[in-house]
């Protein structure tokens, strides 16, 4: 597996983490390679590697999940150079878009031309994971059937991220 790949698998397993879907339900949203990219544009090769390498000290470091989630809070969600970064993995898999940076985030670590506030792909907003979490069909996209209002929505959330601790050779 080369490096782009092992990345790209990394960043599977941040956004599992961050969003709660596990590979399976992302890889089914067919929005991988668009995100992972839109994600290198924008905050650039060099942040992504950093972002990765915390998230994959958190993981081997954690005993249990409890002790994970503490450390995903601690070391990317309240850093001032990760955690916006993560809050936008977070919103662009639930909603499909990109949303601008802050300023102060900018101002501080640079910005992209790129960044802006968009649709990453034709699909994104159809495959966010907010509809999968609510139950729910996109509004003008995926119709449910006709008379499908008329029953309460059916729950049922198997997809989840499940943190595994790896066993030490």
């Amino acid at each position: 597996m080369n490096t782009q790949q092992n990345q790209q698998q990394q960043f599977i397993e941040l956004s599992g983490a961050l969003t709660d879907f596990n590979a399976f339900a992302l890889h089914g949203t067919g929005q991988v390679e668009h995100y992972y990219k839109t994600l290198n544009d924008i905050v650039g090769y060099d942040t992504v590697e950093q972002l990765l390498c915390v998230f994959q000290t958190v993981y081997e470091c954690a005993c249990d999940e409890h002790m994970f989630l503490i450390g995903i809070r601690q070391q990317i969600m309240g850093d001032v150079k990760l955690g916006p970064v993560a809050r936008n993995i977070i919103k662009l898999w639930y909603t499909g878009t990109w949303y601008q940076l802050p300023r102060t985030w900018q101002e501080a670590y640079g910005k992209s031309e790129q960044d802006k506030t968009f649709f990453v792909s034709s699909a994104s907003y159809t495959e966010g994971l907010l509809w999968q979490a609510i139950d729910a069909n996109p509004s003008g996209a995926k119709g449910p059937g006709y008379g499908s209002w008329s029953e309460p929505p059916r729950i049922h959330f198997d997809n989840s991220w499940q943190f595994v601790k790896q066993q030490s050779v």
